[in-house]
């Protein structure tokens, strides 16, 4: 089964930000032990590393956060098809739009996010962590 990790569920692990952490890590741990394969877009390594560096106020820990993740998932390239992809889609958020295209060309199982009503209109299925470990 392939997921795409959408950024809120990786923060939630590399900050350990409660109440979120533990459904958060247990859904990301199943990609660390090869159970799932889980991707991370590639388009949103810069986020990640931006809103880890500003959390810690440390460049070394925002570094070493994205190498955390680079051992427990893979990045999905964002491709310029996914970029018009996102832009002709009715999603209201674009970041979301271009994880949900990069989703889809990946031919993702689903995408494991905190908002899954940012994802409605997603041509890939969005559930909560919670809802993905239920499965």
């Amino acid at each position: 089964m392939k997921v795409m990790f959408d950024t809120n569920v990786v923060l939630d692990v590399l900050l350990e930000r409660e109440p979120f952490f533990k459904a958060s890590y247990e859904v990301l741990k199943l990609s660390a032990l090869e159970q799932v394969e889980g991707y991370v877009s590639a388009s949103a390594a810069t986020d990640i590393y931006y809103l880890l560096r500003r959390e810690l106020r440390d460049r070394q820990a925002a570094k070493n956060g994205l190498e955390k993740l680079m051992q427990l998932v893979r990045f999905a390239d964002a491709l310029e098809a996914d970029v018009c992809a996102a832009v002709a889609s009715n999603m209201t958020d674009f970041e979301d739009a271009l994880v949900a295209s990069i989703a889809e060309r990946c031919h993702m199982d689903y995408i494991v996010t905190r908002n899954t009503a940012d994802y409605r209109k997603s041509p890939v299925k969005a559930l909560t962590p919670q809802e993905y470990l239920a499965l």
